[in-house]
């Protein structure tokens, strides 16, 4: 049951990173939003894993191709799956942007299922759906006529790119063969990595003053990446020791995170419907901790 408060602290600290990316995208663009979320995760993931092979020294690990064309997908699906939710943040309010963004629950336990060999019992499954009806109605979906099909786009892309960097981030984990958590720890600095180093040659190709923007807002982006990476030590391991489905239906409580920024932060208003769906929320999570 390790995984649970993994889990919570991962959507804990997603949460408040998703608030502080909305703040930053009026001042810079998608790309620049993106890079912020890995520039500094780099150097606190690697003191991240040094700690944990002071603490307890295991061997180095072997990568093979299959490890690394999985860290490769994963880094860049995430890239995009966070452009897309920084493009939704800009038209749509954040407690609905979120909402979309979260129907990567779902989609990935379909997607494990057919792709992964990650069968879920029938309570998992029920505990999957219920969480989907509850982003359902905390995302606003149920007033049909407010939404346009790029919002919808935007949306299930990111979901689907979040789905597939998770099911791969739990690949890569699993191809790598280290103990508990170091074999997580891994995968986290090389997809961070890799990511930051596309994101810095992306921009100094095509957007050189994001960067010079990013250094004038160090104090703001410094904090996106240390969420972001608090975050992703949260994800990661828990990812590793249960299957992606249950792990981000659960983590599906940083909606509740989320509304609670969207009220006090940004002072955005919430339906009434929200009750109906925090109450879904709990309801998901009770089904996937029994599952």
């Amino acid at each position: 049951m390790l995984w649970i408060p993994f889990t919570l602290l991962a959507a804990f600290m997603q949460a408040w990173r998703n608030a502080f990316q909305k703040k930053l995208s009026l001042d810079v663009s998608a790309g620049g939003v993106t890079l912020a979320r890995f520039l500094w995760a780099g150097p606190l993931a690697a003191l991240y894993l040094l700690g944990l092979y002071q603490a307890e020294p295991v061997a180095m690990p072997e990568f093979s191709a299959g490890f690394l064309s999985f860290i490769g997908g994963a880094a860049l699906m995430q890239i995009l799956a966070t452009i897309l939710m920084v493009k939704l943040f800009q038209f749509r309010n954040y407690a609905i942007g979120v909402g979309l963004a979260k129907s990567e629950a779902i989609l990935a336990a379909a997607l494990g299922v057919v792709f992964f060999a990650s069968p879920l019992t029938w309570l998992g499954w029920l505990g999957v759906l219920v969480g989907a009806l509850a982003v359902f109605l905390l995302s606003g979906a149920s007033a049909l006529g407010t939404w346009s099909n790029r919002a919808m786009a935007l949306g299930l892309g990111s979901g689907l790119s979040f789905a597939l960097t998770s099911l791969w981030v739990r690949e890569a984990s699993l191809e790598l063969g280290l103990p508990f958590p170091h074999g997580a720890a891994w995968v986290l600095l090389l997809v961070i990595l890799l990511q930051t180093l596309i994101l810095i040659l992306w921009l100094v190709l095509r957007e050189p003053g994001t960067l010079k923007t990013l250094l004038k807002r160090s104090r703001l982006t410094f904090t996106i990446s240390f969420c972001s990476c608090v975050g992703s030590i949260g994800w990661f391991t828990a990812m590793s020791l249960e299957s992606v489905a249950l792990v981000k239906t659960l983590g599906q409580v940083e909606i509740l995170f989320s509304l609670l920024i969207s009220h006090y932060l940004f002072r955005e208003k919430l339906a009434r419907a929200d009750k109906w769906g925090l109450l879904l929320i709990v309801l998901a999570a009770v089904c996937v901790v029994w599952a």
